[in-house]
């Protein structure tokens, strides 16, 4: 009968273990940016993000501007809007989140290197849960479609 017991409460204590979780991380890939002419303003760069858990895009930095930012772009009366995520961009757990033109995208503001295709682009993304993570993105001609996967 003791047995009985100490095995109800070795399956007790068992069932209350803390699950492990599974560790938050972010899959980047495809990314790129927008060649722009000498002298522009700002670029745009795109990739798609997988995260293992529920997470955030919180920001994006780069050493090759003056700051940048998460937007999205959307058509109302036929007009483009474009607008600063400033709240960053939800993750969901699982699912890949594509940024791309003329949706959700990376803006880089007041580049102080040419956005020239051959060259790349520093990008560090800090994520809510998961680690920062910075990637070198290629710069593409203007004309050029994104990558095929």
């Amino acid at each position: 009968m003791k047995s009985y017991f100490a095995l109800f409460a070795l399956t007790l204590a068992a069932a209350c273990a803390p699950a492990t979780e599974t560790p938050a991380a972010v899959a980047v890939s495809g990314a790129w940016c927008r060649a722009a002419p000498v002298g522009a303003l700002s670029g745009g760069c795109y990739l798609t993000l997988t995260a293992s858990v529920d997470d955030q895009l919180v920001s994006v930095g780069t050493p090759a501007a003056k700051r940048g930012e998460i937007h999205t772009m959307s058509m109302t009366g036929g007009i483009m809007r474009m607008r600063q995520l400033k709240d960053g961009l939800t993750l969901p757990a699982g699912k890949a989140v594509v940024l791309k033109p003329g949706a959700e995208h990376l803006m880089i503001i007041g580049p102080n290197q040419p956005l020239a295709a051959g060259g790349t682009v520093p990008l560090t993304l800090t994520f809510k849960k998961a680690p920062a993570q910075t990637i070198q993105a290629p710069i593409r001609d203007a004309a050029a479609a994104a990558p095929h996967h």
